[in-house]
């Protein structure tokens, strides 16, 4: 199989093709205008060049996020209406030992993967297994309870049929411990089915990019890299079946584009739309819209590996040559809020302290300190949507004004991305949204660089710029550890004071995700995090 870029071999488009006939199908995949989109098929218009892979022990991106927040199940989930709360998913029940480190999860009876193989505690056990051992990005939400690929099936197996239990190495807020295992990484693969599918050992790695494993209530038919994902109901599923029986996401880059196929009913829902486009179609009686502020946060980084990037200095000028209000008041309208911070508001101890604005002189007298009074060059790669593209657009006039020429990299997600994870770019403009409800989700990546070399077991973003911090890194380790809940938010409140003054990030907002939809379309609501928008829920009229 090439990779991203293939048919699954148990979704063809001539098995889908049966099921909501195959004319109609067809045009769906391959964007061909119809009258109108199927009753019983949900159409979304989104950019979604970000996904690499279908894998949970891999995926880590915000689109493939919320494919596995609808097609995998975990043992439990946080309850979107109330994040910091933890609902029952694959686990009816669980309790963690008096010395706080062994973790016991009760699973339901009867259930079934989409596969029609029973689900167990051995899967879940094997599930966590074998993100750790394939060790791929986001294993570090694991492994930092000290799981290795050693140790970790003695410390998570499974205790009886429907039991397992988890092992960490230290006595840690058990919400936070509580909290990781929501995470996608966590979700539970259907061990039969993916052992079947192992190659020279790989557990599967290979075939699971391109493929499902998982017991949702949707199911996934097809992925066609920067094309479309297919996901069909699963009918195996033990909650409420999801009403629609597919979900069609179809790649479409171009803000104006999506708002053209919202208005004339070939998509049911738009999902990059520019604030321009929002205002367009207020007015629009066949079109409403839907909004959450959510735990994700817009950046740039500057590569400490670039030595004008790496002065104090510099990293402080870049600070000040951000026109927040600008950004806020045009690019980021209705759609976020300016939030200098790495903890998004709504994570217990997130500050709203914004203590950066535009100032051209105060940035250039840090630059002529910084000993680059005449300015340099440097290149920012840049993903070719809306709004990140303006924003970075709007910074390269600002830079200059400071002497500082920024040529813009454009690429799709997939690139920039990739380029970004291998410590290759100046600078990267990007988001990072929370991967379970816990300061720790982005203490542990903005704020936190156990090993700077190159070969570091552990990749951050703070890695990706090559920060190198241990005291910080102290101080988040700290806090982790924490069990008074005032204490340990104060301790996230000074560590963001000293990460605003000293560190090699730009942030710039907070994302108020809106969505605009057909007005049949019911029972749509953004999630807080990637993997928590249901499409599932939602129904068509």
């Amino acid at each position: 199989m090439t990779k991203g870029n293939t048919t699954m071999k148990h979704g063809s488009i001539r098995t889908a093709g049966r099921l909501i006939g195959a004319a109609a199908f067809a045009a769906l995949l391959a964007g061909t205008a119809m009258a109108a989109t199927p009753k019983d098929t949900l159409v979304v218009a989104w950019a979604i060049d970000d996904i690499i892979t279908m894998d949970p022990a891999e995926s880590f991106e915000i689109s493939a996020g919320e494919i596995m927040g609808n097609s995998y199940d975990r043992l439990l989930r946080y309850d979107v209406s109330d994040p910091s709360k933890l609902v029952p998913d694959l686990a009816t029940s669980w309790t963690v030992s008096a010395d706080g480190r062994t973790f016991t999860f009760n699973l339901r009876p009867g259930m079934k993967f989409a596969s029609g193989n029973p689900i167990t505690a051995e899967d879940a056990a094997f599930s966590i297994q074998r993100a750790v051992i394939l060790d791929k990005t986001p294993a570090f939400i694991l492994t930092q309870f000290g799981l290795t690929k050693d140790n970790v099936k003695d410390k998570v197996k499974a205790t009886g049929p429907l039991t397992m239990t988890l092992e960490t190495d230290k006595t840690y807020a058990p919400s936070f411990v509580l909290n990781c295992m929501t995470a996608n990484v966590a979700a539970v693969v259907d061990k039969a089915l993916v052992m079947s599918k192992e190659q020279n050992g790989d557990l599967g790695y290979g075939w699971l990019k391109t493929n499902f494993a998982g017991s949702g209530p949707l199911k996934l038919r097809e992925w066609r890299a920067n094309e479309i994902v297919a996901l069909e109901r699963n009918d195996n599923y033990f909650g409420d079946k999801s009403k629609l029986a597919r979900v069609i996401y179809r790649h479409v880059k171009e803000a104006a584009t999506q708002r053209l196929l919202l208005e004339k009913g070939d998509a049911d829902v738009a999902r990059n739309l520019t604030p321009q486009d929002l205002d367009a179609l207020a007015s629009n009686k066949d079109v409403k819209t839907t909004g959450t502020p959510k735990g994700t946060v817009y950046y740039f980084s500057l590569n400490q590996k670039n030595p004008n990037l790496a002065k104090p200095e510099v990293r402080e000028a870049f600070k000040w040559l951000v026109d927040y209000g600008a950004i806020g008041d045009t690019l980021i309208k209705n759609i976020g809020v300016v939030h200098q911070n790495f903890l998004p508001v709504g994570l217990m101890g997130a500050s709203t302290e914004n203590p950066f604005k535009l100032d051209v002189d105060k940035a250039k007298a840090l630059l002529a300190k910084a000993g680059l009074g005449n300015g340099f060059k440097v290149t920012m790669d840049v993903r070719t949507t809306q709004p990140v593209q303006g924003i970075a657009e709007a910074f390269q006039q600002t830079a200059k004004r400071a002497g500082i020429d920024v040529e813009i990299i454009p690429g799709d997600g997939r690139q920039t991305l990739t380029k970004y994870r291998a410590r290759q770019h100046d600078i990267y403009i990007g988001q990072w949204g929370a991967d379970y409800w816990d300061p720790h989700t982005n203490a542990d990546t903005f704020a936190r660089n156990p090993d700077n070399s190159d070969d570091a077991k552990s990749k951050p973003l703070a890695w990706r710029n090559a920060w190198a911090i241990p005291e910080l890194t102290k101080k988040a380790d700290a806090a982790a550890l924490e069990r008074d809940t005032d204490k340990r938010k104060a301790m996230y409140l000074e560590m963001q004071a000293e990460f605003r003054n000293t560190s090699p990030f730009v942030m710039i907002y907070q994302m108020n995700e809106v969505a605009a939809y057909r007005a049949n379309v019911e029972g749509l609501k953004i999630g807080p995090t990637s993997d928590a928008t249901y499409m599932f829920k939602v129904t068509k009229q």
